[in-house]
């Protein structure tokens, strides 16, 4: 493992946002669906891909806070423009379970 040093960690902008909006993404090479994630009144709602087939349904999604990082250039999957990194941690089989914050916190709010 390399270290950084803090301000380094602080160019990475993460943020909570809470997911409006969630898609099958059928067309994606693996499973995934599309989310809108809004992460308050600073920056607004952005949208992402997420290969989060495993544990949610996008029935399931909408009203969860999620962290995301915010100010990744946008990038093409697919034909999603990814404009957020949601974040996940991997279960014991490698899937992607999200990292959300266990309190109600205000959304836009940043990781420190």
């Amino acid at each position: 493992m390399s270290e950084i040093s803090f301000d380094d960690f602080l160019k990475v902008d993460i943020r909570v946002g809470r997911i409006t909006r969630a898609e099958p993404y059928p067309e994606a090479r693996k499973p995934a669906i599309k989310l809108w994630v809004d992460f308050g009144p600073e920056i607004g709602e952005k949208k992402s891909s997420a290969q989060i087939t495993a544990h949610y349904t996008p029935e399931d999604l909408p009203g969860r806070r999620v962290l995301g990082v915010v100010n990744f250039p946008p990038r093409q999957i697919g034909k999603v423009r990814s404009e957020v990194l949601v974040l996940g941690l991997p279960d014991e089989n490698g899937e992607v379970v999200l990292i959300v914050p266990d309190k109600d916190v205000p959304l836009g709010g940043r990781l420190f």
